[in-house]
């Protein structure tokens, strides 16, 4: 009954996704996006793919932080491992075990470790992130000063200096044993979101575009808060159709941000399917014995 469960929450994301990009596509003609596409420099990617790897890395090194403070003080290695097999269960293998859930289902198998604190990190580490997507598009909307914000703006930075307050308090009184990371967490989630904005610039650039940066980078960290929701394979469609409607409120070339979001995704796709090498090979995991829990 869990698998045929499994099956048709899978079949239903593939339906959505492709309806996602069939109401993206029926608005703009694919002709018109490759015509955008056909321009990309492809030197100008390699960066791109670098920030992107890069992002990946730090990100990698914030869930082995909440892992210490769980008693699961993974190796270096064992751990960048373990998330790029993650990685690609998570955008090629949705219908069966997810990434996250995989990384806990191992975990706890391999090292005895708590299943309720590795679901908690688990989920910490996805949330520490779309904290920072909010902060860094609340900055940006308050950059870029639409007409429609214009009188709102001290509270705008009201909420957004707020909001750190709040997600502290929550993050004590119901993760307490994970605050000693609280702070260094975020710092490595702000790093993660700003090496993926350096990673959209150079598509950016490789596209041989010239005006409306910050315009494009706001709507890519609304896409990638949206990307993050369960509905999809992968974010894809999503994505796609939040850089199409922000597009159209934004006034920006509704080709051109449907061509960033799809090299942002082949750039996604490259780097998760480096893990398929671990799907055939199971990662060795081992504990740094001499590791202390952070503090």
């Amino acid at each position: 009954m869990g698998k045929l469960h499994k099956k048709g929450t899978t079949l239903l994301k593939f339906i959505f996704s492709a309806l996602l990009l069939y109401l993206v596509f029926s608005q703009i003609p694919l002709r018109s996006v490759w015509e955008v596409l056909r321009q990309c420099d492809l030197f100008l990617l390699l960066p791109a793919l670098l920030f992107f790897m890069l992002s990946k890395w730090v990100a990698a090194l914030r869930l082995n932080r909440y892992f210490h403070q769980i008693n699961t003080p993974l190796t270096h290695n064992a751990n960048l491992r373990l998330y790029l097999l993650g990685m690609f269960y998570n955008l090629f293998l949705p219908g069966g075990i997810g990434g996250d859930a995989y990384k806990g289902y191992l975990l706890h198998k391999t090292f005895g470790s708590p299943t309720k604190r590795l679901v908690a990190v688990l989920l910490l580490d996805r949330i520490s992130g779309m904290y920072l997507l909010f902060l860094y598009s609340g900055a940006l909307l308050l950059f870029l000063a639409p007409a429609w914000l214009e009188g709102y703006q001290i509270w705008a930075i009201l909420l957004l200096a707020s909001s750190l307050g709040v997600y502290w308090l929550v993050h004590n009184k119901f993760f307490n044993y994970l605050q000693a990371v609280f702070w260094g967490s975020l710092g490595f989630s702000a790093v993660v979101q700003f090496s993926q904005l350096i990673c959209v610039y150079f598509i950016f650039a490789a596209l041989g575009l010239e005006q409306g940066l910050p315009t494009y980078l706001f709507v890519f960290l609304v896409s990638s808060i949206v990307a993050v929701l369960p509905f999809t394979i992968g974010g894809v469609g999503s994505r796609e159709l939040v850089f199409y409607y922000g597009a159209l409120w934004l006034e920006l070339r509704e080709d051109t941000a449907i061509a960033i979001s799809l090299v942002f995704f082949l750039i996604t796709a490259l780097c998760s399917f480096l893990g398929i090498y671990y799907h055939f090979k199971k990662p060795v995991l081992s504990l740094n014995t001499v590791a202390q829990k952070e503090v």
